[in-house]
């Protein structure tokens, strides 16, 4: 069957379109991706604004119009942080289903986890033992690790490259100063949280996954997309804090000139990198290995799973 899953994220709305059977591995068809942004489209209360939901509205007709073009037999479609946390987001999911027909799920942090490392699972598969997966959105982090399906623990922080870039890194580039009290600001966010991870083991097998960790890995000359997902890509603990300092001193424009680096991810980047770089030494990672799963295809694998 032909299945269509439409992601409402922190930064983007991504319709992915995949060709999937009951037991077999879900091959893509299409994606069709829009920068909406809409945890920049929020009032002072919080409150998603009204052009953020007249956009939200529009790109999910969008992505209903290309998924009928595709054939596609069923649309699945969830939200992130950035409805689930607005105060109005009830309101927001309510016109959304009345002028779309599409019933948006609001999946819990959690549940951001456990779907993500379900896809990671799946990807590398049972020989890879016990993983240990981070994910950084837009609005928020995840962490999960397990040698099951099942996470063993899973954990979801308020710590994603979007909210991270407004609230804690101002200026273009930010100053060294600012630069520092974040990185002590995301440490100390993280530390206390990232301890129930370690009671799941060492893990055999430490996983990145998210277009924020795949940018920072090409940045630092990974392969690009076009040579494929079956390309291994990774990210190194020693790599990635010298990018830092290159990051913290480049304005948006310049981050934007580096390899696979779009001018909307470039804002975002140094965020990314900051709290790569703390999840990393806090977990004593030395390195990740880039999954080309993530969310949307456990969300995919879970619906094919109800189906046995």
């Amino acid at each position: 069957m032909r299945l269509g899953v439409v992601d409402v994220g922190s930064n983007t709305v991504h319709l992915l379109v995949v060709d999937a059977h009951r037991g077999a591995q879900p091959l893509p068809a299409t994606s069709h991706k829009i920068e909406l942004r809409l945890s920049e489209h929020v009032t002072d209360d919080g409150n998603i604004a009204r052009s953020g939901e007249d956009s939200l509205v529009r790109f999910i007709r969008e992505c209903l119009t290309v998924a009928e073009d595709q054939g596609v037999e069923e649309v699945m479609a969830f939200a992130t942080s950035a409805i689930r946390e607005a105060p109005n987001g009830e309101e927001v999911l309510l016109r959304v289903r009345e002028q779309t027909g599409v019933r948006l799920e609001v999946l819990s942090g959690e549940d951001e986890a456990r779907l993500t490392f379900l896809a990671a699972r799946r990807w590398f598969g049972w020989s890879s033992g016990t993983l240990l997966v981070v994910d950084i959105g837009g609005g928020s982090l995840e962490l999960a690790a397990g040698m099951d399906e099942e996470p063993d623990a899973a954990v979801s922080l308020p710590l994603g490259a979007g909210r991270l870039t407004r609230d804690l890194l101002p200026g273009n580039p930010p100053g060294a100063e600012v630069v520092r009290a974040a990185r002590r600001e995301i440490r100390q966010r993280l530390a206390g949280a990232a301890r129930p991870l370690t009671k799941a083991g060492v893990p055999d097998r430490a996983v990145g996954t998210s277009k924020t960790m795949r940018s920072l890995a090409r940045a630092l000359g990974a392969a690009p997309s076009s040579d494929g997902p079956y390309a291994v890509r990774q990210l190194a603990r020693a790599d990635l804090a010298a990018l830092v300092g290159r990051l913290a001193g480049m304005t948006a424009t310049e981050r934007a000139r580096l390899p696979g680096i779009s001018a909307g991810r470039s804002q975002q980047l140094l965020a990314g990198a900051l709290v790569a770089e703390a999840a990393l030494d806090l977990l004593g990672i030395d390195r990740l290995e880039i999954c080309p799963w993530a969310l949307r295809e456990g969300v995919i694998l879970n619906r094919l799973d109800a189906l046995r």
